[in-house]
């Protein structure tokens, strides 16, 4: 098994476990296999980077794990749930309050203010009358505090990413994926993002498995990793 965030004994007390994670893609040419048994382990307050090549499948990892794909093979558990197995009102159920997403390109709503792109996610989990005062005071914490009522075009591309951290956060996801989270970014906005990426995240003890090509960058978090011909491996 390549181990991520712990040895096996220390599975008990994980939050996510992967194991002989596979997938493949149907072409004309036959399957291409992206993943080849990835295998990994969790733990909550842990902090993850993968690094690897363009094309290597860290993005399909993100996607299996975050449920908006379905492995070949292999079994993906999030507190004891079998995700690859959820379907329908559970899967989104899933999506919705277990894990917050973070892409390269932040996916804001053009039409709508900060606080209502911030909010967006909660629409998935019902009413909740505590939503809008969560969404400020994310907001407020990520330095946004007085552009609540902007609308994207007017906000720079770093206060955009910061947008969508607080999007990410506000059902209170235990998990958070981030693809290339700074990679439309400057190398100084990028790093502000993501020192607050990660200290946001150990603040409020969320795992997080963040994907990304800056080697410095991957350096900052607790453990880090090399996706590689469809295998998970240790980073020395």
């Amino acid at each position: 098994m390549n181990d991520m965030g712990g040895s096996n004994d220390q599975a008990d007390d994980a939050r996510l476990v992967v194991e002989g994670l596979r997938k493949e893609y149907r072409s004309a040419a036959g399957a291409l296999a992206v993943l080849k048994g990835v295998s990994l382990v969790l733990r909550a307050g842990r902090t993850v980077a993968v690094v690897g090549a363009s094309g290597s499948g860290k993005s399909t990892l993100l996607n299996l794990i975050g449920a908006l794909d379905r492995p070949t093979a292999g079994s993906i558990r999030m507190d004891g749930c079998e995700v690859s197995a959820l379907e329908g009102r559970e899967l989104a159920e899933f999506r919705a309050r277990k894990v917050g997403f973070v892409f390269q390109d932040h996916h804001l709503l053009p039409q709508c203010t900060a606080v209502e792109n911030v909010l967006v996610p909660t629409l998935a989990v019902g009413r909740d009358p505590g939503a809008a005062d969560r969404a400020l005071a994310l907001l407020e914490r990520v330095g946004l505090g007085d552009r609540t009522d902007y609308l994207p075009a007017r906000l720079s591309g770093g206060e955009r990413q910061r947008v969508a951290i607080a999007r990410a956060m506000i059902n209170g996801a235990p998990l958070l994926l981030c693809d290339e989270p700074t990679g439309n970014l400057d190398r100084d906005t990028g790093r502000r993002v993501a020192d607050l990426f990660l200290e946001l995240a150990r603040e409020q003890g969320k795992m997080a498995i963040v994907v990304t090509h800056d080697l410095e960058l991957a350096a900052t978090f607790d453990e880090q990793f090399e996706l590689r011909d469809g295998t998970l491996n240790a980073r020395t």
